[in-house]
């Protein structure tokens, strides 16, 4: 079941911006996933249930709600196989960008990131190449790209040095997508003028429609990418502060699943 549903009413969602519609930004559970007994609004059970396959685990059904995340974020910023697309950040998000890119054929991933355990992940899901971003990423991508910049940088770490290191690292009529974002009291800088000579695109992606919650189940229904080896740690709920902290710490973890009925 979604956690948010959009009306599927509104200018908005008519418009295909379903995840600005106020209805998917009001419609919560209550009192939260964690709880013995929650509380869906009627709409979330009318238009946000899907149905998973007898041959799909409750764990591979975790995906879901992530991967359409990535699927929209990949639409919205028209990925092209003969793009190189560059990924700041390692985690989970830049792990299914990544996986899922490759799947469609783009023939030059590079992920850039801090955490040495998740970079070697990413190899396994889908990157071609690697950037340890503690080095400058603008010269080590020239390096490894002969000379050129990426066509797209997809930002999957909040923070202001990801979203400046996009910008030195975009092309000419290129495209970053704000997949992740900043604290709301951040402002970032844009070299506007530069940015408008050389045609260069900004955009953001937020949530998952109903479209991409739909493709997102069928991605995984066929087997197309491989989710299951991205699990790295299981909790019972006792253990789910545990969870919490590894998570917060990223370290040696990539996705993390709470078993409620695991003793």
């Amino acid at each position: 079941m979604s956690h948010h549903v959009p009306c599927n009413k509104c200018r908005y969602c008519l418009r295909g911006h379903h995840t600005a519609c106020e209805t998917l930004h009001t419609t919560n559970y209550y009192p939260g996933g964690f709880a013995q007994y929650v509380r869906v609004p009627k709409i979330n059970v009318e238009q946000g249930v899907y149905e998973l396959p007898d041959d799909m685990s409750f764990e591979e059904g975790t995906f879901i709600e992530p991967l359409a995340c990535v699927i929209r974020g990949q639409r919205l910023a028209k990925l092209q196989k003969e793009d190189t697309l560059l990924i700041i950040g390692g985690g989970l998000a830049g792990n299914l960008h990544a996986q899922l890119a490759k799947a469609k054929g783009v023939r030059n991933i590079i992920v850039a990131g801090v955490n040495q355990y998740r970079l070697r992940l990413t190899k396994k899901f889908g990157a071609h190449r690697t950037i340890d971003a503690r080095l400058n990423v603008l010269q080590e991508l020239k390096k490894i790209n002969g000379g050129r910049l990426a066509d797209q940088v997809f930002i999957c770490k909040g923070g202001v040095s990801a979203a400046l290191t996009a910008m030195e690292c975009v092309d000419k009529g290129g495209t970053i997508l704000f997949f992740a974002v900043s604290d709301p009291t951040v402002r970032i800088p844009v070299p506007m003028t530069e940015f408008w000579r050389n045609e260069i695109t900004l955009k953001t992606s937020y949530g998952a429609a109903p479209r991409d919650l739909e493709e997102s189940l069928g991605v995984l229904a066929q087997k197309k990418l491989n989710v299951a080896d991205m699990i790295t740690h299981r909790f019972s709920i006792q253990q789910a502060a545990e969870g919490f902290r590894l998570m917060a710490k990223s370290g040696k973890s990539l996705k993390i699943i709470i078993e409620p009925n695991k003793d």
